[in-house]
Formats: C-alpha cells, structure tokens, sequence
C-alpha cells in the first residue's frame, strides 16, 4: 500500500457516502452507514490498520489524511441526521401532532447537594493550605480500624451497639471514622505527610443529630518538628474560612485513643448566637457548640506502623461534613440530608 492508494481510497469512501446518504430515511439507517465506514469492520479502519505496511517516513501522513477523513465521516453523517430530525419536525407539525403555539416546558436544573458543596468548600480550604486529598476503603479490618489507632479490645467504639461488622470472623467491620486512612498512608509513604481524608462512615445511630451513614474528614500532618500550636493555627484559620472571620472559637481538653494530647474545637452556637437560650436545642443554653476533634497523634500509633516517636511527631483531626453542613445552612436534622426529597435539595 502506498500513499496514493490511500488518497484514492479515501475518496471513493467518501464519494459512496456523500451519495447513499441523501437516500437514507432513518437515524437507524444512517447510524449503519457510517458503522460500515468507521466501525470496527469499516473500510476506513481497515486502512487505519494497514498503516503499518507503509515506511515509517509516511505514516505521519497518511494518519494525518485518514484522521481527516474520519472527521468528514463524522459531520457529514451528523448533517444528514439534523436534516432528517427538521423533516421529522414539518411532518408532525402539518399532521397537527404538535401544536407549536403552546409554551416550552422548562427543564428543571440540577443543584449540588448541599453535603456535597460543603464537603467541595472544606476540600478547597485544606488543598489551599496544602494538604493532599487521600482515599481509603469503606470495608476496613478491625486492625486498620481499632487496633493501629490505640482502640484496646474492649473499648465500647467495637460493640454491635456502634459498629456494622460485615464478618466477624475475618474481622472486616464498615469503617467508624476515615482514620485508617492515615494508618493506610503511613504504612504505604514514610513521612513528611500532609493529607487530608474525606469519606463517608458507618455507625450504629439514628435521631436528628445522627445517621447510620455519615460523612467526615479526617486530617493529618506528620513531620520531624510539628507542633499542637501549628495544629491550633491551622484549625482556627480553616473555622474563620469556613464561618467567617469572626466566629467565636475555643479549644477544650478532651480525650480520644490514638491522639495525645487530644483537645475539642468549639464555635460560638449558630442557633442562637452564643446567647445559651435555655430552649435552644442546638446548644441547651450553653453558648457553644462541638464541632471537631484533634490532638497530636500519640506514640502508640506510630509505633504500631513501624516509626519512631522520638523522630517524627504530628497532629490528626476530625470534623463531621454533615454537623458543618447542618450549622452552615440552618438544618434541624441529619436525616433531611438522606432522604433523597427534591424540595429540600432544591432550597440550596
């Protein structure tokens, strides 16, 4: 095959097509042609394939013609079945099959949910402080769930009444927070690490304030010198980015298995703006509300994935997408967010 053969059977391809079809009636008609052409038993993807029988100086060539020709196919088929979709239009209109006086009907636009423009807003925030975005499997084992993080045998987090076990044999469960996606990073990646893990999670809980299935993020920043002042710093811009600059902040010594020292982040309650009202049912009067989670990860951590605590340290967190969700847009309960109603999507 040479480079004239190619040409002289471009052009017969095209000039059999230009000519079958003004005689096709039918998309279905049209839609056979052109598969005859360009399909995978079509003539010009036979020549495609015999590009490999001409010298490699050519073929850049000849691709370039056959790359031509295949647009040509393409818009050529395309104006033939615009003009069969207008002559399908005239018939009907002079058959009274539709009466063009009536209105349009509208479409009804999508609109994100509002878990995931929140969720969008915090992943924006910690990219721009330059986190990474990590995954993990929602089907975790018990060791990457419980074990690695500190949780000991009989911390209460392992009982039916809080965890889906999906085998108890093989020790799988439905994870209870993204935290094992930082044991996943640890054991794949040695340090420096900056990351944060957003993803949805499973525990066994069901009222207003709390679902089955929930979604959080879960962040992490491990070095040689991190300090809990860099993580206070980093959490208090992120709430004034995410609340407004203004927003009431505090911290609050708690306690959680796999961070030491562990501390919770409270803002000034959005119901009824710090005021404690006694009937407020966001805050019950105290003025504050819970809205995450942190610490410096402890020693035992970092030693169940193989590192040195004298020689890297660093902090994790934890917030709720849904809790920051449901703060930001004034939503009484959790379970508006999974019940898949349009009026409420549609308010957003």
């Amino acid at each position: 095959m040479t480079l004239d053969d190619i040409e002289t059977s471009i052009r017969g391809i095209l000039e059999g097509l230009a000519a079958g079809l003004p005689t096709l009636a039918t998309d279905i008609e049209v839609q056979s042609l052109v598969a005859s052409v360009t399909g995978k038993k079509g003539e010009l993807t036979a020549l495609i394939r015999g590009l490999k029988e001409l010298p490699p100086e050519l073929r850049p060539e000849a691709g370039a013609l056959l790359n031509r020709a295949k647009d040509r196919v393409a818009s050529m088929a395309g104006a033939r079945l615009e003009e069969l979709r207008r002559a399908a239009i005239e018939r009907s209109v002079k058959e009274d099959l539709v009466d063009v006086t009536l209105p349009g009907i509208p479409a009804n636009t999508g609109k994100l949910h509002p878990l995931r423009s929140t969720l969008d807003e915090i992943v924006d925030i910690f990219t721009c402080f330059g986190f990474d975005i990590a995954e993990g499997p929602e089907i975790e084992t018990d060791w990457h769930n419980f074990e690695a993080l500190g949780f000991p045998p009989d911390h209460p987090a392992r009982q039916m009444q809080a965890t889906f076990f999906i085998r108890s044999e093989a020790k799988l469960v439905l994870r209870t927070h993204t935290s094992p996606v930082q044991i996943r990073r640890f054991l794949a990646s040695p340090p420096p690490i900056k990351i944060i893990a957003p993803g949805v999670v499973y525990r066994h809980d069901d009222d207003p304030s709390h679902s089955p299935m929930f979604m959080q993020v879960e962040g992490l920043l491990v070095d040689d010198h991190t300090t809990f002042a860099d993580l206070k710093g980093t959490l208090e811009l992120f709430l004034q980015e995410m609340f407004g600059r203004n927003v009431p902040i505090r911290f609050r010594p708690s306690f959680f298995p796999f961070t030491e020292p562990s501390g919770e982040v409270d803002i000034a309650c959005p119901a009824c703006g710090r005021e404690g009202r006694k009937a407020c049912p966001v805050c019950h009067g105290s003025g504050w509300t819970e809205i995450l989670g942190c610490g410096q990860v402890d020693p035992v951590v970092f030693q169940n994935v193989g590192l040195d605590p004298e020689e890297v340290q660093g902090y994790a967190f934890g917030l709720g997408i849904d809790r920051i969700a449901m703060f930001k847009y004034g939503i009484d309960s959790i379970q508006h967010f999974y019940r898949n109603d349009p009026r409420f999507i549609s308010q957003f």
